[in-house]
């Protein structure tokens, strides 16, 4: 009997637990300072590790069922995910901003699954326009898991992304997850079924009511379910606080595997669980200040990368039959990161209250077009309806069945090095102009201000009296404020509320500061008692 035995799961083992402890090791170095997180790492070890490089790690070589462990660790990346986005919005959130929710989800998803499909016709024309749509759908929701990894996860986001457009990506990134059932199943019917009126029937009832509609009732029905009885097993004692918190993995898994087996849509269900078991705010009470849900959230992470990175067909990307060559697809992931989002949301986004200028709306469009852990799911899935293509491929659903993984694994890797990437080099650039345009003003200040304050104009002809001798109109308890005078103000009125260092008033948290200064930069107007009260740290 042989006592060392090397086995595809053993290494699996060591390639993913092996990278989620190396990368604790310096996780806040990379994400707190250079801004690179487990995404971008993770899916290069991944490749590293992979068959094309190393030829340590290989999730194709895993026998016929390769496809199937794809999909149900995508699945449950995603299922988890969702669920926690649900639970950590505030209470009632999805029915308070409804309306920026729709106005943001389903025109920028139709019009993105309309342009990339037109791109797609025109750099591979062996794909007819309905095979170019199923590919499209596959690349129209924005991942959660990225958004909540890259853009709105760390310091740069909490320091620089208002909270009310961070609330609205994740909330936007979970709805339209699940969301991308219909687009797929619309062009699945019309490629495999014998005439339109039956493929528009299925689409109907199955598309939508069956899979989309009962999989948000059933979600909803089983988190209110389970978020009043545990409200009854805390009131009789029969509940710790630990176990609340395991009901982040527990609960999105249960739900999960209920949904996915009737077979509807079981992300969607996923995400009104979350949200309708937080509805009145109760469960986040129970489970505040805990950790677990971040940590299972960096270990799944962590693993799902490096699982993507390894399994990632290098060898595809050029399949000379159906047209599909490196530089189309090069040209293929520009035009979606220029035309797929971003003139999408920069013509919307003033029916969205949450997006208060054109560089929020540019913010959101580049940030919300990111692919990854859901383009894998829904393409695995389209596979997984679609017949075995032949080779070379003779009909469209062969055609279909080649493109469909490689053309979304090449978007989803080019997807995680330009999102991945973006905040570093923003970072970067950021403090290269800050250096060089306000060195003058920052050195004459004896206090610091929060970065995007510091951007705020000033008139030109405005005095620059001492604190005590800057005019406060007397006019009430409210009083119209101009913007250019908004730093002024507030560093004069703090100076008049703390005369000396031996009673400091109480301060603001930072990013109580931060909200209520943003308040006052949109609407204009605030109470003046309110910004006596602020005192940044």
């Amino acid at each position: 009997m042989e006592l060392i035995e090397v086995t595809g799961p053993g290494i699996a083992y060591i390639c993913l637990g092996g990278f989620v402890v190396a990368f604790s090791m310096f996780s806040l170095l990379a994400k707190e300072k250079i801004y690179v997180n487990e995404v971008v790492l993770g899916t290069l070890f991944g490749i590293f590790m992979g068959p094309h490089f190393a030829g340590i790690f290989d999730p194709r070589s895993w026998g016929p069922h390769s496809d199937t462990i794809t999909l149900e660790v995508m699945r449950i990346v995603l299922a988890t995910g969702l669920f926690a986005i649900g639970v950590e919005l505030p209470k009632s959130y999805m029915a308070k901003h409804a309306k920026s929710l729709l106005a943001m989800i389903l025109p920028t998803m139709a019009i993105g699954w309309v342009v990339v499909a037109g791109i797609m016709k025109g750099l591979f024309p062996q794909l007819h326009f309905l095979s170019c749509l199923a590919v499209s759908a596959c690349l129209t929701p924005t991942d959660p898991i990225i958004c909540a990894a890259i853009p709105l996860g760390g310091k740069f986001a909490r320091k620089h992304v208002p909270i009310n457009l961070r609330q609205l990506l994740s909330a936007e990134s979970a709805a339209n997850d699940g969301l991308a059932y219909p687009f797929l199943t619309l062009t699945l019917y019309l490629t495999m079924d014998k005439t339109s009126g039956t493929a528009m029937t299925h689409w109907v009832l199955i598309g939508w009511l069956y899979q989309v509609i009962l999989g948000i009732v059933m979600g909803a029905i089983l988190g209110l379910l389970f978020s009043h009885l545990m409200k009854f097993s805390h009131r009789r004692g029969f509940i710790d606080r630990e176990s609340y918190v395991a009901q982040y993995l527990a609960l999105a898994i249960f739900i999960t595997g209920i949904v996915s087996t009737i077979g509807s849509d079981d992300l969607l269900a996923a995400f009104a669980a979350g949200s309708a078991i937080s509805w009145d705010g109760d469960f986040n009470v129970h489970t505040e200040g805990e950790v677990f849900a971040s940590v299972i959230d960096l270990v799944l992470n962590c693993g799902c990368f490096v699982y993507i990175g390894a399994w990632l067909p290098f060898e595809s990307f050029t399949i000379s039959e159906i047209g599909v060559t490196p530089w189309r697809l090069v040209i293929l992931t520009l035009g979606i990161m220029a035309l797929r989002r971003i003139p999408a949301i920069l013509f919307l986004y003033r029916w969205i209250p949450e997006i208060s200028s054109w560089r929020e709306a540019l913010f959101s469009g580049h940030f919300g077009k990111n692919m990854g852990v859901g383009a894998v799911f829904i393409s695995t899935l389209a596979l997984h309806r679609l017949p075995a293509p032949a080779d070379p491929p003779v009909t469209q659903q062969d055609y279909l069945g080649l493109a469909l993984q490689p053309i979304v694994s090449f978007v989803v890797l080019s997807s995680v090095i330009i999102h991945g990437l973006s905040i570093p080099f923003f970072n970067l650039g950021m403090n290269v102009s800050r250096t060089v345009s306000l060195s003058a003003t920052l050195t004459s200040r004896s206090r610091v201000y929060p970065d995007w304050l510091l951007g705020i104009g000033r008139h030109p002809s405005l005095p620059r009296e001492p604190s005590s001798e800057l005019p406060i109109p007397e006019t009430g308890n409210s009083v119209n404020i101009k913007r250019d005078s908004l730093v002024d103000i507030i560093h004069n009125e703090t100076q008049q509320v703390t005369p000396d260092l031996q009673s400091p008033a109480p301060q603001m948290e930072e990013q109580d500061a931060l909200n209520l200064v943003a308040e006052v930069v949109r609407e204009g107007n605030t109470d003046i008692k309110q910004l006596k009260a602020v005192h940044f740290p």
